[in-house]
């Protein structure tokens, strides 16, 4: 018999892409950029030149593995990407991309997550799964598989959909089951999809929410996907939580981070207060239900008996890494604690810098560990002592990693 979801992405392969474009730029994104998922799964301790396995399991058109291939590339690591999808469609567009790129390091497989345990693809260092473990039909026994392929000392890159941010699209997906029947042909439901989306009236709340925009961006294979798939659920922060812990390992973090702390979107002292009583999850729920527009999660995961944690800006021997930031263009543009500006789909982040904002975004180069910067400084303020830059640098730290945009690595990498 055959499956509605499988049907779907060999006609109509999500997200769209140009094997083309490849040519004039790398999609990047969370989770999975390489410093990224080093600094949270591994507490930046990593060695890149160690032997590393990565899998990404539903790789669809293949924007989490090419962008992974080609940093592990870049860093001359030995690494294999193994590439999963039960799509042959999708997986010609990702193989395409990769051709363009001449990336090596890719291993493509055609299979279902359904049925993992009969691939013998043996055991990771990391695996990202995004947007993949809300359409199965048992989207636990998913988790458990992949769980189940991770080494000890791995960890996952994980994406679920989130149901506020989503308002609006659960009701439409159920007023078009309404208007269809099974034996519709996949080209007349996007056909009643489309003239319903014409008809829509302005109170509808897709229509008034402007974060979802797959509909109007992404043409049919966006439709679809959005509104027409067989099997799609979402996911509150509490409910995230528990589906991580089910499966045997602990959530290391949402990113980014900014957008789960309450504190980016109320600043009175009373409130704030309050949050003391509150545990990291109960924040991220209640961060989750100020926002109202989140529409993903995206977290990163490792096993409950892992103790790795995320590094403390507070060793003189780790890097601080900028992700797709320019360091002295932005050292350039910063102002002396002024206020970090960043747009999330229609919320804007002001996050508080330091007064050596500019000099210490100068400063990062990939490079130079937190005491080479803090002896730079020091040339420029001779007064300068080691715990006044810790203080500056976390205010800085906790501004930039809040957006996803700067990571911490050991120097052994």
């Amino acid at each position: 018999m055959s499956d509605p979801v499988h049907e779907h992405y060999e006609a109509l392969p999500y997200p769209p892409r140009d094997p083309r474009d490849e040519a004039k730029r790398l999609v990047t994104g969370s989770p999975s950029r390489l410093d990224e998922l080093n600094h949270y799964v591994f507490g930046g301790a990593r060695d890149f030149s160690r032997p590393f396995r990565a899998l990404v399991a539903g790789g669809g058109t293949g924007d989490a593995t090419i962008m992974l291939a080609q940093q592990l590339a870049d860093t001359g690591a030995k690494a294999e990407v193994v590439y999963l999808d039960w799509s042959k469609a999708t997986r010609s567009i990702a193989e395409s991309r990769a051709a363009v790129r001449k990336l090596a390091n890719i291993r493509f497989v055609t299979g279902s997550l359904i049925e993992f345990g009969k691939l013998d693809l043996g055991r990771f260092d990391y695996i990202d799964c995004c947007g993949v473990l809300h359409h199965l039909p048992d989207p636990a026994t998913g988790l458990a598989a992949l769980t189940g392929a991770l080494n000890d000392d791995g960890g996952l890159g994980l994406m679920l959909y989130a149901r506020l941010g989503r308002t609006g699209v659960y009701p439409l997906q159920e007023a078009l089951r309404s208007l269809l029947t099974e034996a519709d042909s996949i080209d007349t439901r996007l056909a009643v999809a489309k003239k319903l989306l014409g008809q829509l009236p302005a109170t509808n709340w897709l229509k008034r929410n402007p974060f979802v925009t797959d509909h109007l961006t992404e043409g049919d294979s966006g439709i679809f996907d959005l509104l027409l798939h067989a099997r799609d659920r979402a996911y509150d922060v509490s409910e995230t939580n528990a589906f991580v812990e089910a499966a045997g390992l602990r959530l290391a973090a949402f990113v980014p981070e900014a957008r789960y702390r309450p504190e980016s979107y109320v600043s009175d002292a009373a409130l704030l207060k309050r949050l003391d009583r509150l545990s990291a999850l109960e924040r991220a729920a209640l961060a989750e239900n100020l926002a109202g527009n989140i529409k993903s999660h995206v977290f990163y995961a490792v096993k409950r008996a892992n103790p790795v944690a995320p590094p403390e800006p507070t060793d003189p021997a780790l890097v601080p890494v900028f992700c797709e930031l320019d360091a002295a263009e932005l050292g350039a543009k910063l102002k002396p604690a002024g206020l970090l500006t960043a747009s999330f789909e229609g919320w804007q982040s002001k996050l508080p810098l330091p007064p050596l904002a500019p000099a210490i975004a100068g400063l990062i180069d990939g490079t130079r560990n937190l005491g080479e910067i803090h002896k730079a400084l020091k040339q420029r303020r001779a007064d300068l002592a080691w715990p006044d830059f810790v203080a500056q640098f976390r205010v800085f730290y906790a501004a930039f990693n809040g957006i996803a945009r700067l990571m911490l690595r050991a120097p052994s990498r």
